[in-house]
């Protein structure tokens, strides 16, 4: 199952140069002294163990890394912008969204690499670069460049920490959709689940501090699946071999006395 999404990322604008003249005592005519803009900010991608899903960016949509500040007085340059980065999980891959195209810009393999995937603009000239012989009180500054912006599907291949086994019709789809938002079918019928089905369980729902992880509904296991039963002991074997924890479970029955 892959876990996808589509989000917005745009780096900052660089500051403003700035049109001021030296104003000091005993001084007059001053020349120009405005400062250049601040560099805008950009936006860096970040591979970080300890995340399994890419539910964060299911909250928010769009990233804006902010400004450069203007120039100042006195030949200031303006503050550079804070980059922003934003941490994704191992096995994320970045692609660029284009009206008919996609490429791809990054596959993260490994903790802690990183990717620049738009950069902030350049800040501003002040009127302190413009000063000629000829012309030595020029009254204008160029603005800061636009930062860049893309669109971009972030992909994940998940994998679930958790799978639930056991027979068919014990409430394993019934328990996945409880503690997760997936939607998976559910019948009075045994084999209901032909796929694994995953969910992503955020503990915070439940008031729990701690990591989301990924959970899978694996299709029942009955007796003499080993044999060919059901359906199979290779179709199981297969859906719950890459899962990292697998939990039984069964049905309570009330017998009355």
């Amino acid at each position: 199952m892959i876990d996808e999404t589509v989000v917005t990322v745009q780096a900052g604008d660089g500051g403003d140069g700035l049109v001021s003249f030296r104003r000091e005592k005993y001084v007059p005519r001053g020349g120009p002294d405005g400062g250049d803009g601040g560099k805008g900010g950009d936006i860096w991608f970040v591979a970080t163990t300890g995340l399994n899903t890419l539910s964060d960016f299911n909250r928010l949509k769009q990233f804006k890394a902010p400004n450069g500040a203007p120039g100042g007085p006195k030949n200031r340059s303006g503050k550079f912008a804070q980059d922003l980065t934003l941490k994704v999980p191992i096995g994320t891959i970045i692609y660029e969204i284009g009206s008919e195209t996609k490429k791809k810009l990054f596959d993260f393999t490994k903790p802690d690499e990183q990717y620049l995937v738009v950069k902030g603009g350049k800040g501003g000239l002040g009127n302190q670069h413009f000063a000629t012989p000829t012309h030595q009180a020029p009254r204008y500054a160029t603005k800061g460049e636009k930062g860049e912006q893309k669109t971009i599907s972030l992909e994940l291949q998940l994998i679930a920490q958790v799978g639930l086994i056991g027979l068919p019709n014990v409430g394993k789809s019934s328990l996945l959709a409880r503690i997760s938002k997936a939607t998976p079918k559910i019948a009075n019928y045994p084999f209901t689940t032909l796929e694994p089905e995953l969910g992503v369980v955020i503990p915070e729902w439940f008031n729990i501090n701690a990591p989301s992880f990924v959970v899978a509904d694996i299709p029942g296991l009955i007796e003499h699946a080993s044999q060919g039963k059901g359906l199979g002991h290779t179709r199981f074997t297969r859906c719950s071999s890459k899962n990292a924890k697998l939990s039984w479970s069964t049905r309570l029955t009330l017998i009355p006395t």
